[in-house]
């Protein structure tokens, strides 16, 4: 039994009189009506309105809707917006005021959580070791803030090798290589070197470690033997009584802490005017503007047996390199670039021994301090001299006196030193 349709053979892809491939026809046959096929197992539709379709009858099949459209209708091809031929509404300008304000917020946010971080980074590095609370029979307060800023020949955490390379040799323990306070007031900074061979009177003191008092006897020696014999307080304690000046703050960085400090940076750039040499501190300097290293930095600020004046030529050069290397330090290159600060700060800070009572805040005022000296703002010279004794040079008391009053009152300094 044949089950195609009429004009259809039961050949696949043959049709009776069609046209077109196989057709036996030469030319096409006019419109004719399509036989309706119903498959089998399909219930028979009836005809709608405009087709004679029964109305209200569902016949299951698609009419045109996409499946799978959003719901709420079914756009340009059932994937939203309108249909063919409607026109899109305009598109709603970007809020450009709300996004300026959250990028704002986001970046204050982002700014203060590095502060924070860095400022607790920072401070976990500080070595508060030094007790000022120990000193006895301190001078009052004058106006401003005095720091005791000490750089000791302390080799600790130096290799041998480390050693050789900047000249420090390898005696144990530590000692004062340079001395000098800081007095940060409203009229400016002001930085005064003291020699390390001042000659000074060893005052009642009481032991940082033992606790014992030990009274005066009026001996007098080189103000960096009482660093030798009791370390920091008594050092303070000799300064503020040889000079009755209230000292605030101690600040100490050693051999290591330096040099790392200027490598940090990238050298320092520096102005000698005359050349030098000197085998035991290892400085060999041509005249004119160079960058120093680490390892020449050091040796340029060890150096005093290359000058006629010793040790107060020396302060001098202290004074000249720490006023540029502060200069240089502060600077937005190195303050604004993560990969230069976070160095430097380390480098400084991993060496650097302060008392309980200094917070970051005070060092940072310190640093500024010493580099208003360079910038025109402070005075640096070295405390007044009016001789020698036994070879420790003796200072001048009446300028003296007058420095530390001008210093206490805040005024502007205009005692001279050598």
């Amino acid at each position: 039994m044949n089950d195609w349709p009429d004009g259809w053979t039961g050949d696949r892809g043959e049709r009776g009189n069609r046209y077109g491939r196989g057709s036996a026809g030469a030319q096409p046959e006019g419109a004719r009506a399509m036989p309706h096929v119903q498959p089998r197992g399909v219930p028979q539709q009836s005809q709608g309105y405009d087709r004679g379709y029964e109305p209200g009858y569902d016949s299951g099949y698609n009419t045109g809707q996409v499946y799978g459209s959003p719901p709420g209708g079914g756009g340009r091809d059932g994937y939203g917006g309108p249909p063919p031929g409607v026109p899109r509404g305009p598109r709603q300008a970007p809020d450009w005021r709300r996004r300026i304000k959250v990028g704002a917020l986001t970046l204050v946010v982002v700014i203060l959580a590095v502060s924070i971080g860095t400022y607790f980074w920072a401070d976990g590095k500080l070595k508060r070791e030094v007790d000022l609370s120990k000193v006895i029979e301190r001078p009052e307060s004058g106006d401003g803030t005095n720091y005791l800023i000490v750089g000791s020949d302390s080799r600790e955490g130096m290799s041998a090798e480390e050693k050789k390379k900047l000249h420090t040799g390898s005696a144990e323990g530590k000692r004062t290589d340079s001395m000098m306070i800081l007095h940060d007031g409203s009229n400016g900074p002001t930085l005064i070197s003291l020699p390390r061979d001042s000659n000074v009177t060893i005052p009642s003191f009481v032991g940082s470690e033992s606790g014992k008092t030990f009274p005066s006897t009026g001996r007098q020696t080189k103000l960096n033997a009482a660093y030798a014999e009791d370390g920091p307080e008594l050092l303070v304690r000799t300064v503020e009584f040889n000079t009755g000046l209230h000292i605030d703050h101690y600040v100490e960085i050693g051999f290591a802490g330096f040099a790392n400090i200027v490598d940090a940076i990238g050298g320092v750039e520096l102005d000698i005017p005359k050349a030098f040499k000197d085998t035991k501190s290892g400085a060999d300097f041509q005249a004119g503007t160079q960058t120093l290293d680490g390892e020449q930095a050091l040796a340029f600020v060890r150096t005093r047996y290359a000058f006629a004046n010793s040790d107060l030529d020396r302060t001098k050069n202290q004074q000249k390199f720490l006023a540029a290397l502060a200069a240089q330090t502060a600077t937005p290159g190195t303050i604004l670039n993560p990969f230069a600060f976070y160095p430097t700060m380390s480098a400084g800070l991993d060496t650097l021994i302060v008392d309980k009572d200094m917070s970051l805040w005070s060092l940072g005022q310190m640093f500024f301090a010493m580099k208003g000296v360079t910038g025109g703002d402070g005075t640096s010279m070295n405390m007044p001299i009016s001789g020698s004794v036994g070879g420790n040079l003796v200072w001048d008391k009446a300028k003296v006196k007058e420095l530390v009053n001008q210093l206490n009152n805040d005024e502007k300094v205009t005692v001279s030193g050598n």
